[in-house]
């Protein structure tokens, strides 16, 4: 045992980052138990696409386990990965409503791919760098706000209304109080720092359903099933030049989100050069690309990098040996699918509301002093989940930005990457939407 100890000592620099082994398996039960409702939000939210939620619930498990693995053995970073939250949203009510989720999964599949070429690419710096800081900031707070309705929805808090688009549910009716309590347990419970806040929320709203009868108890473990949704990707229904925007934008948020990810949780851990950038970021990038190529083959949405890591940096994590523990711990899962199936959509609607919120702290950042900076942000915000598509609602974001630039005389302030995107968009919506 000793020998193994100083085995993984040396392999992942653990003394020398100023850890320890205990330590860093308490960091990686930190961060599983931070993010676990990935496990049973995902299989919520895919299953609004027609698929099979255990099937999506395996998917999940596997292309975490194996992403957070390649995280851990490759970049010795302590960063998990799981499908993205909003994206996975984005993929079932927009992606997959219009073109089908076998259709879906291959747009994953070659955004993935893509990403994988730029990862070893000079051209990933060109776009993260080419992106105005204001537009960055306005994508997260819009996937943030579609989170929230879509977690408003599923509580049956808003429902659908002729005249005024959505309206108030029932209130009096079990499932929205419920939820709403277990929103506000959440809050609370992160608020006091308390390990695990969301899974311990969700845990309590299922709970309470069963007492009250209105949900379904289905049993503790069973052995893992091969999902029906391997290998049922359609690459060829993918390839289709009105999807090209589709691809280019699961690309380009998965970029940025890795990206603030890897860059906000190495700075908590010290991981960071003198010139604050990471020195394994191509690494992480490539663990990150292969697990969304992994998991559209699995069957599920984009994987990206969590930023729930921080949750095990904060508790001293600091080298890739979280990130195995985190990954052993999402194999144990697939053995949990009917505790994943009990837990009813009221009871996940707080972690979706909890998360939105978490997403929407970018806009605090953002320069309001400067109308054309904000101006077309807030289109974003409301163009997102109103049209319920986020590609949609980023595309009219960088048209209205590029448009303000040049007639506001700051033609500079539209670097080629910008440009080249808002194109793109520009073309989809005049040309390939017809």
């Amino acid at each position: 045992m000793q020998a193994t100890d100083r085995w993984l000592d040396r392999h992942f620099q653990v003394s020398r980052r100023g850890s320890s082994l205990p330590t860093e398996l308490l960091a990686g039960l930190s961060t599983f138990l931070a993010m676990a409702y990935i496990t049973v939000a995902n299989p919520e939210i895919l299953a609004g696409a027609g698929m099979d939620p255990r099937s999506v619930f395996v998917a999940t498990c596997l292309a975490s386990a194996l992403a957070t693995l390649l995280m851990g053995c490759l970049a010795n970073m302590p960063v998990a990965l799981a499908p993205g939250m909003g994206i996975n949203a984005w993929f079932a009510f927009t992606l997959a409503d219009e073109h089908g989720w076998e259709v879906a999964l291959g747009i994953v599949f070659l955004s993935g791919l893509l990403f994988l070429v730029l990862s070893v690419l000079p051209v990933r710096e060109w776009i993260i760098d080419g992106i105005p800081m204001g537009l960055k900031r306005g994508i997260a707070a819009g996937i943030g706000f579609f989170i929230i309705l879509l977690g408003l929805e599923s509580a049956k808090i808003v429902a659908a209304h002729e005249k005024t688009i959505v309206t108030f549910g029932d209130l009096s009716a079990p499932e929205p109080m419920l939820a709403l309590v277990g929103f506000c347990l959440i809050v609370v419970l992160t608020a006091r720092k308390v390990m695990g806040a969301v899974i311990l929320g969700i845990a309590c709203v299922t709970l309470l359903g069963l007492i009250l009868g209105i949900s379904e108890w289905k049993g503790w473990a069973a052995p893992p099933t091969m999902p029906d949704t391997l290998f049922a990707l359609d690459i060829t229904g993918a390839l289709h030049l009105a999807l090209i925007p589709a691809i280019l934008t699961l690309l380009v948020i998965d970029l940025f989100d890795s990206s603030g990810t890897l860059i906000g949780v190495s700075h908590q851990a010290g991981l960071l050069d003198p010139k604050g950038r990471l020195p394994r970021i191509r690494s992480a990038f490539v663990a990150d690309a292969t697990g969304t190529v992994a998991g559209s083959l699995l069957g599920t949405s984009t994987v990206t990098s969590y930023i729930e890591s921080a949750a095990g940096t904060s508790a001293g994590g600091r080298t890739g040996l979280v990130s195995l523990v985190v990954a052993a711990l999402f194999l144990a899962c697939l053995f949990l699918g009917p505790v994943a199936a009990s837990v009813p959509g009221f009871a996940v609607a707080p972690a979706l509301l909890h998360v939105g919120c978490l997403m929407a702290r970018s806009l605090s950042d953002l320069d309001w002093d400067d109308i054309a900076e904000y101006a077309p942000v807030v289109l974003m915000l409301l163009a997102i989940p109103l049209s319920h598509s986020i590609s949609d609602g980023i595309g009219t974001g960088f048209l209205c930005w590029v448009a303000i630039r040049i007639l506001c005389g700051r033609r500079r302030e539209c670097p080629p990457a910008t440009l080249a995107i808002a194109l793109v968009f520009l073309v989809k919506f005049v040309w390939l939407t017809r």
